[in-house]
Formats: C-alpha cells, structure tokens, sequence
C-alpha cells in the first residue's frame, strides 16, 4: 500500500463507483491471464527492508523526516510510524555471485544512510520489533505525515467502529488497548519479492504458504512488545490484531481479518484476486480515470488501479503483486513473514534459503500442498511465531518434528539444490546457508539472543532492553550472523 492518497471523505456514491471499477478491473485482469500477456520468470530477487530510528540512548525517535531528507536517495521511503524507514532494492540476479553482490549492495546502502541518520542524531536498526519500545511511543500523532497513513488509519477505525484491543499470551502477557493503528508500526519486516508467470503462480504461492512456519522458526527476531516478553516473533500476531477492521461480532461470525494466511491451496493467481474482491470491503475507494477495458482493447497494458490499490490493503503473508514495467505487466509472489536484522548477513541468508526452497517445491513431481491439510501449514506458522526453533512443526514424511531438525534434515539439502538451479555460485552458496545451519545446530536465532541477553541482566526490565538494545546494534554492524554472538 505504498501509494500517495489525498485527504478526502469518502461517500456512498464512491463506494459503490469503486466496487463497479474494482469488478471491472477483476475482469480485465482475468482476460489478460486467459491471453498470456505477462513478463515470465526470470531470475530476479528483490527486497523491501523495514528499518527503526533510535536516539544514543537506544529508544525510538520520531525523525524519520529528517533522516529521509538526509539521506536524499529515491530507494528510501517513510513507513507507518515517524521512528520507521523502508529501503527497496531492485530486483536483481541471483545466478554467479549475484546473492554476494546484492548482500554487499544493501550493506553499503545502509552504511550510508546510518551516516547520514547520525547527522539528525538517530541510528538505524535491523529488527523486527524495537525492544525499547513503550506504549507511549505508539499513538496517532507519532504516524508518518504522508496523508495515506492518517486516513488508512481513519478508514480501519470507521470499519471497526472501536479501539483495538492488543491481547498475547505469551511468555507474559500483555492486554491494553490503541486507539490507532500506530501499534502496526512497531512490526519491521523483510519482504522478498519472486517474479514468476502466471502458469506457475500457484504452485510458488503454494509453496511459500507450505515453508512459511520453517521460514519464520529460524529467523525469529521480535520477542518483546511494550516491555513484555511474548512469543519469539510477536511481530505475526502484533501485525494480524493491529489492523484488523472486525470488532468482536464480526470476528464470531466467521468475517476474515485483513491480515491473513488464507484457507485454501490454490490453482491460479485468479483465486486470490478474486477472494480480495469478494470478501473485503474497500478501505481506501479511490478511482482513477483509467478504463481498464479500453486500454486494453487499444493494445495497451491497463495498470488496474483500483484492483492493486484494494490489493495492497489486504495484507497476506504471501501477498500476490500485478504491476507494469515498461509497458509490460508481470506478477510476483510477496513473502512478507520474516523480521528485519538481526545483520545484513542474516538478511541474505534468509533470502538464499526462501529462494532456494522456491526453485525446488514448486516443480516437485508430488508437491508438499498435495501432501499437507492448509490448515496445518497455518499451524506451523502460529507454532513457529510462538516458539522459534523450540517449535514442533509437520511436515510429509516426518510428521511432527522439532523446526531444527526438518530444516537440516530436509529443506537446507533443497535449498542447495535450488540455489544451484539459479546458477549461484557453490561458495556463495554454502556461506549463506552455513549461516541456516550454524542457527539450528546453536539453537540461536535473533529472538533467543535478545532474551538470553536480556535474562543474564538483574534490574529494571526497561535498563536491561536498553542495555541489550544498543548491544545488538553494535554486533548488528560488525556483520556476524547472529549464531555466532556471545551472551
């Protein structure tokens, strides 16, 4: 949703324009799959960086403004909240030493922007959320000032018609509730993009939905909220209970949040479009003047505005994307599960192995969705965001094993493989995935570190995140997987 909206009110007569669009716009989109008008696969990986600002002290600054016009780089963009940036990287190969390339392309682009965030007294942190974080840092008045954020805000809070209650149980327990939905700004993710053509959508989409509890179990970085230690990736329930439009009685009537994992396997990009359209009601009913249909009878490629934007307020954890580039339109499957940080080697890491998973299961002779309820793959999610590598997670052929144990077992060897698909080179390769290894055989991921840090400290719960806040940014630059940080 990373579009520029005005400030507007919106009637009923918008509402309706918008639905009739959005209709017209599902229609053209299926026209144009049945006439195979896409950009096909190509070897691409691009990346969506969530990052948080933070003062000398270690707790969130709300200058994100000022550091963006520091940086002055068009790749920067502002996020929800004001202590929030996002940098997007270009797709890029990954075949040779391009994984290598892309890592070092990152890590001088964040080296850069730290200089430039110290200029405004703020330093940029890879993490999923801010351990420092308080209550108090969340509210209205700490979102972003892009105008598309204040009125996502309003429209979720018109749809709800009452605060959000933020209620996890977890190692502890927090209960309070938001009156915005400036919580959600707390979540700092990594999104990975796939560009593949419309024929082999579904099984990747499948795919990514099978491996996303694996995924998550070793990349878990965000075990505490507002002071409280909660699930070793809180972030997946904060992110599902921050946006969600239903009160209470929609949620008893079976109405499907916004944040979602979905319910189904699939057997077209269709599906999820179309579940969009008919399920969600249009938070932000914009229209643009583009007739979708008569672009495409004049042989043009219509952007279909309506259907993206409605899209992109519909926050799947393998989220479909349709955009044009050149003239020539192309669809990519968004993973959106994992946690910033905790280095940029764990970053790149966690890219070789979702792209090498993603060369391997979707052209398997037997698939694993053919072999696995959807259900249970939901299952191994919400196991995985609790527990981190402790989690017991099933998968065809093992039944219920620890997440280690499936992943040095059986997805690591696939994930060699994949890479060796793409043409990564071996030595690439292997120092990615030994990063993998070494968190399953040390039983140490981003989350298990925060905590053990934290734990070893005696005192005040806020003194000992802060502590192990500007700790974790120290080793965050040295560039050590986090498997190798002492406690």
């Amino acid at each position: 949703m990373g579009r520029d909206v005005p400030v507007v009110v919106f009637s009923r007569d918008d509402r309706r324009k918008y639905r009739e669009k959005v209709h017209r716009c599902l229609d053209v989109f299926a026209q144009m799959l049945r006439e195979s008008r896409f950009d096909f696969d190509r070897p691409l990986a691009g990346l969506e960086i969530e990052l948080n600002i933070v003062d000398a002290r270690g707790e969130a600054a709300m200058r994100n403004a000022q550091v963006l016009a520091a940086i002055q780089q068009p790749d920067w963009a502002t996020e929800l909240g004001q202590f929030n940036i996002e940098i997007n990287i270009e797709p890029q190969e990954l075949a040779g030493d391009g994984a290598l390339r892309l890592e070092d392309d990152v890590r001088a682009r964040l080296n850069h922007a730290e200089e430039r965030a110290r200029s405004q007294d703020g330093h940029l942190v890879l993490i999923g959320i801010l351990p420092t974080l308080r209550e108090g840092d969340i509210g209205e008045g700490t979102l972003s000032a892009n105008p598309r954020y204040r009125l996502l805000n309003e429209q979720i809070f018109a749809a709800r018609g009452e605060d959000l209650h933020l209620a996890i149980e977890g190692v502890e327990h927090l209960d309070t509730h938001a009156d915005s939905v400036a919580p959600e700004a707390a979540c700092t993710s990594v999104q990975l993009h796939l560009q593949v053509s419309p024929e082999t959508f579904a099984p990747h989409w499948n795919a990514a939905q099978a491996i996303a509890g694996a995924q998550v179990a070793v990349a878990a970085n965000s075990p505490y909220l507002f002071g409280k230690e909660l699930h070793k990736e809180t972030r997946i329930t904060l992110f599902e209970q921050a946006t969600d439009t239903r009160p209470a009685e929609l949620k008893a009537q079976g109405v499907r949040p916004r944040v979602w994992f979905g319910e189904r396997w699939i057997t077209s990009v269709f599906d999820l479009f179309e579940e969009n359209v008919s399920y969600y009601p249009a938070l932000l009913p914009l229209c643009e003047d583009e007739d979708p249909r008569g672009e495409l009878e004049q042989g043009r490629i219509p952007q279909l505005h309506e259907l993206t934007l409605h899209n992109g307020t519909i926050y799947r954890w393998n989220r479909p994307v349709y955009a044009v580039v050149n003239g020539v339109p192309h669809l990519r499957v968004e993973n959106r599960v994992l946690p910033a940080g905790p280095s940029v080697s764990d970053i790149a890491a966690n890219a070789a192995f979702y792209y090498g998973l993603m060369r391997v299961l979707p052209y398997a002779e037997r698939p694993v969705w053919s072999q696995m309820s959807f259900r249970t793959a939901e299952d191994n999610l919400a196991a995985a965001a609790r527990q981190g590598l402790d989690a017991r997670l099933y998968w065809p052929g093992m039944g219920e094993v620890p997440a280690a144990e499936l992943i040095l077992r059986r997805l690591l060897p696939m994930a060699y493989e994949g890479l060796a698909e793409w043409g990564v080179d071996r030595p690439v390769a292997e120092r990615l995935l030994s990063i993998i290894e070494g968190r399953c055989l040390a039983g140490r991921t981003g989350a298990s570190w925060q905590v053990d840090r934290v734990r070893a400290q005696k005192g005040d719960r806020h003194e000992a995140l802060r502590s192990m806040t500007l700790e974790y940014i120290e080793r965050m630059h040295t560039n050590e997987p986090v498997h190798t940080w002492d406690v």
